[in-house]
């Protein structure tokens, strides 16, 4: 027989909308400029908005919220890291890396983010062109691009992760 107080059933509510927000922000970081952490953030932040107005806001609920606060700034400055430290390691100049994050982005929110997706490593590939005059080396310093784009894309997702995880830790323990 299920619960009849109604703070049970909101309290339900609120965590299932939680956690679905958080997937939707987990699983939209496959989207390159969708902005999946701070999604996820926002969520928890909101969650604890709640209870801290329910009074169930005790000292190791506000710690979980403040690692996934150092999680949510952590992870949203890697991505950029991992990608140009890489860029840069292969010699590719920042004007090259400028023009190829700026197409993604104004691909992304013109068109799509799969447009945006491509429109990154072949701006990249198309300034590289211009500068080497030579397809294989343009080709090489899109391919860094990707594989960049890949490790940045795992550190983000499993800084995401952890995040989902403190975060049922505070609201189910």
């Amino acid at each position: 027989m299920p619960p009849t107080d109604p703070r049970f059933w909101a309290e339900v509510f609120i965590q299932t909308l939680t956690l679905f927000a958080l997937i939707i922000g987990l699983f939209g970081l496959l989207v390159p400029v969708f902005p999946g952490l701070i999604i996820m953030w926002l969520a928890t932040l909101f969650y604890a908005l709640i209870e801290n107005a329910a009074g169930r806001m005790a000292w190791i609920d506000w710690t979980l919220f403040a690692l996934i606060t150092l999680l949510m700034l952590f992870g949203s400055i890697v991505d950029n890291i991992i990608i140009a430290k890489r860029m840069r390691g292969h010699s590719i100049p920042w004007r090259s890396i400028g023009l190829s994050y700026l197409a993604g982005i104004i691909a992304s929110l013109f068109l799509t983010p799969l447009v945006g997706l491509l429109a990154s490593p072949l701006t990249l590939f198309g300034a590289e062109y211009l500068r080497f005059r030579n397809r294989r080396k343009a080709f090489d310093s899109a391919r860094t691009y990707m594989i960049a784009w890949g490790w940045s894309f795992l550190a983000v997702f499993g800084v995401g992760v952890l995040m989902l995880i403190l975060w049922l830790l505070w609201a189910w323990l």
